[in-house]
């Protein structure tokens, strides 16, 4: 009886057709800004969502609850974007894995919003030799965890496990 239940699942495996992920990025109609309007995910895949990740100490000697500490904008975002793909990287993904992205960057009435440093740091990543857009998000937040911290970011990644 078990043999014959084993064939029976055996064949019925063999039958099916193998599922393959397919990743769709939509770009912007009409631009050339470096995000995809949005990405479709279909088959067999693995999501990986990244939590929020924040700038690494650029001067030891600054207090660690200063910006002299984790420096600008473009060098959190630098620093926050190499720690992902650092994560990424013992996960087997790439930054071109990343599917979503959700940037949190400080913004008060006395430091608005640094969104060209942020830019400056994310086309590191994004939009020049690697062209697989995420679909993004920046949002201006009152402040993060720490009074250094002017960046965090988390992503959603997507790793196609038919290759």
């Amino acid at each position: 009886m078990q043999k014959r239940i084993i064939f029976a699942l055996a064949a019925l495996l063999a039958a099916c057709p193998a599922a393959r992920a397919e990743i769709v990025r939509h770009p912007i109609p009409n631009s050339t800004f470096p995000i995809a309007q949005s990405v479709e995910v279909r088959g067999n895949v693995t999501t990986y969502y990244v939590s929020g990740q924040v700038p690494p100490v650029v001067n030891k000697d600054a207090d660690p609850a200063s910006l002299q500490a984790y420096g600008d904008t473009k060098i959190q975002s630098v620093g926050v974007l190499n720690r992902i793909k650092t994560i990424l990287e013992g996960l087997g993904l790439t930054m071109g894995d990343v599917v979503k992205m959700q940037v949190f960057l400080v913004h008060s009435g006395t430091a608005p919003m640094d969104f060209k440093g942020f830019m400056e740091g994310y086309t590191q990543f994004f939009g020049g030799s690697q062209p697989n857009l995420p679909a993004r998000s920046v949002v201006g937040v009152a402040a993060l965890a720490n009074p250094g911290f002017l960046v965090e970011i988390e992503v959603i990644a997507v790793k196609d496990n038919s290759k």
